[in-house]
């Protein structure tokens, strides 16, 4: 019994992991939470494009906001994991840009930025 599991750990490890798959879920996170605060600050500024986005009366704007920034993130994410899964991609670059998205995304939520546009 024990040799079976050796084997099997074994066999796993000569297994590569690629990392593409992983990096495209992080880029595409980092993308969508940026997109989300860009059509935010723009839906409040642009009278046509808060008109635009009223997909629901009750919700206002924010409903067309999030199911528009839920479309950009569905896209890049369905994108890049189509061209990266079989990939290992430079992990370390691709969470940098991530975070650095999601905080930009953070920062311009915040009102007292997002009032400087």
């Amino acid at each position: 019994m024990n040799t079976e599991m050796n084997m099997e750990v074994a066999d796993h490890s000569l297994t590569e992991t690629k990392s593409g798959a992983g990096g495209a879920a992080a880029l595409a996170a980092g993308i969508g939470s940026f997109a989300l605060a860009v059509l935010a600050i723009a839906a409040d500024q642009m009278p046509s494009l808060r008109q635009a986005m009223i997909f629901s009366r009750p919700t206002g704007p924010l409903s067309g906001v999030t199911t528009c920034a839920c479309i950009i993130w569905l896209t890049f994410w369905i994108v890049l994991h189509l061209r990266w899964r079989n990939r290992n991609v430079a992990m370390g670059r691709i969470g940098l840009l991530s975070v650095v998205l999601l905080a930009l995304a953070v920062l311009l939520t915040f009102p007292p930025v997002a009032e400087l546009f």
